[in-house]
């Protein structure tokens, strides 16, 4: 009778879980368990990924290694999808960050990067076009090129303004024995703002980036 309780609360888990952390836009389930461990590791590899896309001159890089590393797509190669939508002016303050007068300097672009099906990531950016060149602005327009590849010729750098983290995978409290209930993993991780220089340290760009559980999209070491 203690077994099959057992075997039936471990298969009501094993659905809440899979409920909880895979949702209905995403065809293959994440596999990561609703444990201590498991939130363990996730909490890990958050931090790595925090780390290496915070000290890094290109988000897309950063993020295509990731696909690779973690094997997410047969073809490691991040795309743009453009994201149709109301057009978001720069504020004050972005102007003043991208060093033009008028809101007309700058475009938006919003788009979904992925790779193959999954999505890592939603991405606002306000450019100034006419610190691009004609090549640039004409991918950034009509094609489905990340705007890092984009404009690496510039050689940019990245400056992070602000990075808030959305999620925690251990509740506040869990080292005074806290319950984490119904802290599944959401759509959205964390969030980075940054803006984009050129090499002659000239701002061209403002980006605020809005990572997606999907970059956990790949089976989770077995622990022992």
């Amino acid at each position: 009778m203690c077994g099959t309780w057992i075997f039936k609360r471990a298969a009501l888990l094993a659905l809440f879980v899979l409920a909880g952390l895979a949702g209905p836009a995403q065809p293959v389930a994440l596999q990561w368990t609703d444990t201590y461990v498991g939130r363990l590791q996730v909490l890990a590899l958050l931090q790595t990924l925090n780390a290496e896309l915070l000290a890094s001159r290109s988000a897309t890089l950063t993020l295509e290694h990731w696909c690779r590393d973690h094997r997410l797509a047969a073809k490691p190669e991040v795309v743009a999808r453009l994201m149709a939508g109301d057009t978001k002016a720069p504020t004050a303050e972005q102007l003043g960050r991208l060093q033009v007068e008028s809101p007309g300097e700058v475009k938006y672009r919003r788009v979904e990067l992925r790779c193959g099906d999954v999505l890592l990531s939603v991405a606002d950016n306000w450019y100034v076009p006419g610190r691009l060149t004609a090549a640039m602005n004409r991918a950034l327009e009509t094609t489905a090129e990340p705007f890092g590849k984009a404009v690496r010729e510039l050689e940019p750098t990245r400056q992070t303004i602000a990075m808030t983290i959305l999620w925690a995978p251990l509740p506040e409290g869990w080292e005074m024995g806290a319950a984490g209930e119904n802290n599944t993993m959401p759509d959205a991780l964390f969030e980075h703002r940054a803006v984009l220089f050129t090499s002659e340290r000239k701002p061209f760009s403002e980006v605020r980036e809005i990572y997606q559980r999907g970059l956990f999209r790949f089976v989770p070491p077995v622990a022992k």
